[in-house]
């Protein structure tokens, strides 16, 4: 559904907008794009804020290919990361190093889920769209192989290291080796879809991990605010870390990961069907930036509770966009005015660009009808 078309952009209007912005991202000016072809077959999507290659990026570049009917792009960014991201040795065999340099070289042989769920769910997608191919690009092995890592390393396959996924509640870990979470990893709309390619056992687990993270998002938002923390407790608490120097810094509060959060409520909405508990959130969310106190001065750092810091936010192009996607679950002035907002934003230049024109291009192909179950 084309939720913008109450703005009267048509779906011509908007599939064209989508050309342009993967444009953008992938072939703009210096400046403006993230990607890099190297070679005759490969690419990366470089994070241009920390100046690495990371699973975040390279698996949001594979889910936009796929969206935007992009095989070779998409093929190029899969063989970079299988040639130099895969973890073939060591305790997190079988997952992806979390950071590259942009030459291959490995910044860390630890691994970020949110990188395998991407992978997964793209994979899955390629096979359905383009069909199947050989190797590394027969693309739902490759997903099936992931899934069954994520969710056994460890505990039934008799490997070293750890499963993604904590085996009693359902819930993905913030990293494997962790007993705390990201409530903007939980991607229930997902999980659902992996059981088309899963081991059967591996496939009800799915299933049960969509029920029980779309319960834990009614946990980790705030029941007033319906802001979430970067990382928090199985039980929905924001987490203080024990040692933030490890993490860089802070992440119990309302910054740039729980952006998401909001987002993939509106994902999991539009694919799956939305709850009353989801438009509730969204209404909750969205009213909080309509508070006085925020409505021209939004672009903060917060507590979950919604006590504004000084901090400024570090991407406050993507709060524009994610907050526009509660106009998929409510339809009032308050969304209406953040998906304005939105629509006469452009995208970011500079150094900080990749992470916001990332959110805002998921946000604006689930507002336009364009980010679709493949």
């Amino acid at each position: 559904m084309n939720f913008l078309s109450r703005f009267d952009i048509s779906n011509e209007t908007a599939q064209e907008r989508c050309l342009e912005i993967f444009q953008t991202i992938f072939y703009g000016a210096e400046g403006e794009r993230v990607y890099t072809p190297v070679g005759e077959d490969m690419g990366y999507i470089e994070d241009t804020g920390n100046h690495d290659v990371r699973t975040e990026g390279m698996s949001y570049g594979m889910m936009m290919c796929v969206q935007m009917d992009r095989k070779e792009e998409f093929d190029r960014l899969w063989k970079w990361v299988r040639t130099y991201m895969y973890l073939d040795k060591g305790p997190n065999k079988g997952y992806f190093a979390w950071s590259c340099e942009t030459n291959g070289e490995m910044n860390s042989y630890g691994a970020a889920p949110d990188g395998e769920e991407f992978f997964i769910m793209s994979l899955i997608f390629a096979g359905n769209r383009w069909g199947n191919g050989e190797g590394i690009f027969n693309y739902h092995e490759e997903a099936r192989q992931i899934i069954h890592t994520c969710i056994n390393k460890g505990i039934t396959d008799g490997s070293k290291g750890s499963a993604m996924f904590d085996a009693e509640t359902g819930y993905i870990k913030f990293i494997a080796d962790c007993n705390f979470t990201d409530p903007s990893y939980h991607l229930p709309h997902f999980y659902e879809l992996y059981a088309q390619v899963a081991e059967p056992a591996d496939a009800e687990f799915c299933k049960k991990a969509a029920v029980a993270s779309r319960e834990y998002w009614k946990k980790a938002c705030h029941p007033e605010t319906g802001l979430s923390a970067e990382y928090a407790n199985y039980d929905g608490t924001p987490h203080k870390l024990d040692h933030p120097e490890y993490f860089g810094g802070r992440h119990d509060w309302f910054y740039s990961d729980a952006y998401r959060t909001i987002l993939n409520i509106a994902v999991d909405s539009v694919w799956f069907g939305a709850s009353d508990w989801a438009k509730e959130e969204a209404d909750k969310y969205i009213s909080f930036f309509e508070r006085p106190e925020n409505q021209d001065d939004w672009d903060h750092i917060y507590e979950v509770d919604g006590t504004k810091l000084d901090e400024p936010a570090l991407h406050p192009i993507a709060i524009i966009a994610t907050n526009a996607t509660t106009a998929v679950l409510v339809d009032n002035d308050k969304t209406s005015k953040w998906v304005k907002r939105f629509l006469d934003t452009p995208l970011r230049l500079g150094d900080r660009r990749y992470y916001d024109n990332c959110l805002y291009f998921f946000s604006y192909m689930i507002l336009s009808g364009n980010y679709k179950v493949w």
